[in-house]
Parts: C-alpha cells; sequence; structure tokens
C-alpha cells in the first residue's frame, strides 16, 4: 500500500471525525451567510444535508449555488487546531435523483445521525436532501507547524485521491 500523504491523512480524520461543518452562503445583498449543518459525506467529494428548502441557507444555495464549508473540531486546543476547507457547488437533490443519491448519503450515517428514505424527502415532506459537490479541498496549516509551518496560519490546497 501507498504511504498516505499526511495532509490528506489529516484531512479525512477531520472530515470522518465530525459531523458539523459551517456552510457559507451568499445572501440576496451579497453579504455572507454561515450556517452549521449535520453532514455526511461520499468519497470525500460530496457532502450531503437535510434540511427545510425555506431555511435562508437553502433558499440561498437554490439562488447562488457556489458555497465554501468548512470543518474542524471546535473541543482542541488552538496548538492541536485541524481543519478542513471545501469549495463546491451546491443543489437541492432532484427527486428523480433520490433513490440513487439517499443510499449514497446515508451510508455512513454515525454518531445518531437519522437515515432517510426517498419518499421522506419528497413532494409534501417538510425536508429535502441537498448536496454539495467539492471543487477544491484545501486544509490548515498552523504557523509553528514544523513541516508546513511559515510562521502564519495558512492554507494549503490538498489533492484528495
Amino acid at each position: 500500500m501507498a504511504h498516505m500523504d499526511p495532509l490528506v491523512a489529516m484531512a479525512r480524520d477531520v472530515l470522518d471525525g465530525n459531523r458539523y461543518m459551517v456552510l457559507g452562503t451568499t445572501e440576496d445583498d451579497g453579504s455572507p451567510r454561515v450556517s452549521p449543518v449535520y453532514f455526511t459525506h461520499h468519497d470525500y467529494r460530496d457532502f450531503y444535508w437535510v434540511s427545510s428548502p425555506d431555511a435562508r441557507h437553502s433558499r440561498n444555495v437554490t439562488a447562488r449555488p457556489p458555497v465554501s464549508i468548512v470543518v474542524f473540531d471546535s473541543s482542541v486546543a488552538s496548538a492541536d487546531a485541524r481543519a478542513v476547507y471545501l469549495t463546491a457547488t451546491a443543489e437541492q437533490v432532484p427527486e428523480d435523483r433520490l433513490a440513487e443519491e439517499c443510499p449514497r448519503a446515508f451510508a455512513r450515517p454515525g454518531k445518531g445521525a437519522q437515515p432517510f428514505a426517498p419518499e421522506e424527502l419528497r413532494g409534501a415532506e417538510p425536508l429535502r436532501l441537498y448536496r454539495a459537490t467539492v471543487t477544491a479541498h484545501a486544509v490548515h496549516i498552523r504557523g509553528s507547524d514544523p513541516t508546513y509551518g511559515e510562521g502564519i496560519d495558512s492554507r494549503r490546497e490538498i489533492t484528495m485521491p
């Protein structure tokens, strides 16, 4: 087995070890809006969450699909901070794709996640499935990191295999 890039390994660990992401959308007036959402992912490329289409972040996604996402563990000391930044395009999963997407979205629910069946996310039901497809991954690099640090905290783009 080939050795995994340590930054990719760290990104996988952060994404697998946390259940909430901060979803950054854009309001009608161009201002940013951030919302914590419970998420699952498929292959570190597709990130899923369930929400009301009436929620402001859902309306923002519908109107302006480009989003930013950060996943991090807020329980650690600052010296141990690790974060993954994602640039993505988000959308409400179309009803005719739910049968295909729900198994991917809920394959690894973990930590109290409720898996949804397609019929629970369509028609008169109040919730919908959303997906953000990642176009770029980056990780947080502490300025003091002995290998990658440059004196100030920074982001480094990585390629997820």
